[in-house]
């Protein structure tokens, strides 16, 4: 919504065409001279799949190409304990924020390559810059995230490509299949709309920035911890660790100074 309040041409793709279709009515209705396409696309299907997305991708506007490739897909279990993962919940965490958004990276980069002209904003997380008790397998495909596309930025930064990764903390999106369910966020939990994110998402890509975290406190204050003394940043995780999981469990403020400075982890 508020690309197109700037003006921007969207293509517009999830799997849920009729939730896609149902944006678009909004986009228009807002900004009649909006001009948006619909493209479903399952980000964990094969290669194939996605090889002829990104052809129909930059076929559209009179094959005008793509300048901004806005990856926000992503793939989020409920919280709990690393060992009490699955192989499916491995795959299918994997699969969506790793495998998925990679390959649709690597097929749609040569196009931007001949125009020499492509910019990438990837929506990370605060989870692939810290150590996240309770959600070790979405902490992974993040930190994965944080680790290619900062290769490939190095890699191509020469020849016309940006990228800006994203790293938000808690955001108040709406819930959806494989997301944590709106029972499991504590009330006292403060999250950063998803306005409020877009606009700084938005302000970070434009303004050329390679990395920008997003959230309110305790998060935050955690984040620069980890990054500037990671030595005192990985001892106050392990302080965490156990209690976040417990507060977790019982559907409580995973966010919480109090996981900090409170008591001990219940038995």
């Amino acid at each position: 919504m508020q690309f197109a309040s700037l003006g921007a041409k969207l293509i517009l793709s999830a799997r849920n065409k009729e939730e896609l279709e149902r944006v678009k009515r909004n986009i228009i209705s807002k900004h009649p001279d909006s001009k948006v396409e619909v493209l479903p696309m399952d980000l964990s299907s094969d290669e194939e799949s996605l090889k002829e997305v990104v052809h129909s991708a930059e076929s559209l506007f009179s094959s005008a190409g793509i300048d901004y490739m806005m990856h926000n897909a992503a793939f989020e279990r409920p919280k709990r304990g690393a060992l009490e993962e699955t192989e499916e919940g491995l795959k299918a965490t994997f699969h969506v924020n790793v495998f998925g958004t990679i390959t649709l990276t690597r097929l749609l980069a040569p196009f931007m390559l001949d125009r020499g002209m492509g910019h990438f904003v990837v929506m990370s997380s605060a989870a692939g810059k810290v150590p996240t008790p309770g959600q070790a397998l979405y902490s992974a495909s993040k930190h994965a995230l944080n680790g290619y596309f900062a290769s490939l930025r190095s890699e191509l930064c020469t020849k016309g490509i940006k990228v800006t990764v994203v790293c938000p903390g808690p955001i108040e999106t709406p819930v959806s299949s494989g997301a944590t369910s709106s029972s499991q966020r504590h009330s006292s939990e403060k999250r950063v709309s998803v306005e409020r994110c877009a606009e700084l998402t938005i302000i970070a890509a434009t303004h050329g920035l390679k990395e920008a975290w997003i959230s309110y406190q305790p998060v935050l204050a955690v984040m620069y911890v980890v990054q500037y003394m990671p030595t005192i940043g990985c001892w106050l995780m392990d302080k965490v660790g156990a209690k976040r999981v417990d507060a977790a469990a019982k559907k409580g403020n995973a966010y919480s100074w109090n996981l900090l400075f409170g008591g001990k982890k219940s038995a």
